[in-house]
């Protein structure tokens, strides 16, 4: 594991393959970490990529600098965070493959600043968020699914991820991935990150920024209203979505596929739920070798 400033951030990484090599960049969602790449790095550092794979904020050893800067968990930070990544390891060019917050980080960045984007897999599609759109109510079973999300909105929920996260990310794990069959081992791999100091403070103010119920970081504005326009995403881009994901299911939604404006291919797997590098990993690895063939260098 190495780390690397960035003006706000201590990351903390995982890296693999030749410094030399293309380079793909591996980011992870909530509640997981970087351990969901363990079967997806090593083919690709094998094929001769870079591949570097974050904790994002508020994960495992990934620290902030200062203790003024907010905590916040919105997506122009996740994005910035990335795009500040890049400028430190001076990576002029990647390939972004995420899922979750790592999926919202990688499309925030293929959207804004795509002369730094080789290509993307985004897991579900287009995950920039509309929040002036979220008071707009889904159906009753997309709304029972969300539950954990208004529960954070909660003083109570806030402490409930304080005292028991790891009872809480564990049944999101079983609720997103119905058919993945991790054992206790393969979860604690994982949760230790959850220990971070920050984690809960970067998670509650996600999900009541993107409800329009906390402010975002000052800092930040400027990228947030670029994100309100619902910027198309002009670099290849495969989206990969099980088709059992508990939380954003297949059948609900097409991945926003106009959203995306330089070559767009929607692949369904089955049996597969939200974590899909972990549950699906060849799929995975895949998927970024044929954005890496395909795309122009």
């Amino acid at each position: 594991m190495k780390t690397i400033h960035t003006p706000t951030l201590e990351i903390a990484y995982e890296e693999h393959g030749p410094a030399d090599g293309a380079p793909v960049i591996l980011l992870h969602g909530f509640p997981y970490d970087p351990r969901c790449f363990d079967e997806v790095a090593p083919p690709l550092a094998d094929d001769g990529c870079h591949v570097l794979a974050p904790y994002i904020r508020g994960y495992g050893p990934t620290r902030f600098l200062s203790a003024a800067t907010p905590r916040s968990g919105e997506q122009a930070a996740f994005g910035n965070d990335l795009l500040q990544f890049m400028d430190a390891l001076a990576i002029e060019r990647a390939t972004l493959m995420g899922y979750d917050w790592g999926g919202r980080a990688a499309c925030v960045v293929s959207a804004l600043w795509p002369e730094r984007v080789r290509g993307l897999v985004s897991c579900t599609g287009y995950n920039i968020q509309d929040i002036r759109g979220s008071v707009k109510p889904a159906a009753a079973a997309q709304e029972h699914r969300l539950w954990y999300q208004y529960y954070f909105n909660t003083p109570r929920g806030e402490a409930g991820l304080t005292r028991n996260r790891r009872d809480i990310c564990r049944l999101l794990w079983k609720l997103w991935s119905p058919h993945w069959q991790f054992d206790d081992a393969t979860f604690e791999a994982s949760a230790r990150s959850f220990d971070n100091p920050d984690f809960v403070p970067v998670v509650i103010q996600s999900y009541r920024h993107r409800y329009g119920y906390a402010a975002g970081d000052p800092a930040l504005l400027g990228i947030e209203a670029k994100l309100q326009a619902q910027p198309a995403i002009t670099v290849p881009t495969i989206n990969l979505h099980g088709d059992a994901d508990g939380v954003g299911p297949a059948s609900d939604r097409d991945g926003g596929a106009a959203k995306f404006t330089g070559g767009y291919e929607r692949r369904m797997i089955a049996r597969v739920g939200h974590n899909v590098p972990q549950e699906a990993p060849r799929e995975t690895v895949a998927a970024i070798r044929d954005i890496l063939k395909g795309s122009h260098s």
